[in-house]
């Protein structure tokens, strides 16, 4: 997943399908310190949810 624009043909995840992304990332490092790799890929997912969830508002509006 990427925040930005998917290639032709690729189809972007829902923010729901992001969501359940970083719940699963986040749970597997419960009580662990993240390293700065974590932390990379924590920003990563919440860039791509919040381009899905802009993606879903345009849609509805």
């Amino acid at each position: 997943m990427s925040a930005t624009q998917p290639l032709p043909g690729q189809v972007r995840p829902s923010a729901a399908e992001v969501n359940d992304s970083i719940r699963s990332f986040v749970q597997a490092r419960r009580g662990c310190a993240w390293t700065p790799e974590d932390r990379a890929e924590y920003a990563r997912l919440l860039a791509d949810w919040t381009s899905a969830m802009r993606d879903e508002v345009v849609t509805a509006a």
